[in-house]
């Protein structure tokens, strides 16, 4: 799984970039709820990146009820997803994909069509 994490020197804060690529595995499956990620020193080797910029990443994602760290066992995904419905969280969530996606380059049509995909696969 380390080795599907990138990391672009595209004004992005490194933090986000892990946050939101783990966030992605989790929205797409790749991450099952209970499965356990790796630490978060294993990450930082692999990426080559300080570990303060890893323990951000996965406190941002616990603060999100996507991750749950267990002291002494390690990191699992959450086991049910936060599910919020209503229109104004959906049109919050988004403008901040649009967004990141406009940064990363990603055309809004693509990323419909990737989203499309996704919903066919629900």
């Amino acid at each position: 799984m380390l080795e599907g994490l990138t990391l672009q020197d595209n004004g992005i804060p490194i933090y986000v970039q892990l946050r939101d690529q783990f966030s992605a595995l989790v929205g797409r499956g790749a991450l099952a709820p209970g499965q356990r990620l790796p630490t978060m020193r294993e990450v930082a080797v692999a990426l080559k990146i300080d570990l303060n910029t890893v323990q951000r990443a996965y406190a941002e994602l616990e603060r999100e009820g996507i991750l749950t760290l267990v002291r002494g066992r390690g990191t699992f995904v959450a086991e049910a997803p936060p599910a919020k419905s209503g229109k104004s969280e959906a049109g919050a969530l988004a403008g901040k994909v649009a967004a990141q996606a406009q940064a990363l380059g990603v055309g809004l049509d693509d990323l419909i069509a990737a989203l499309r995909a996704l919903k066919g696969r629900a």
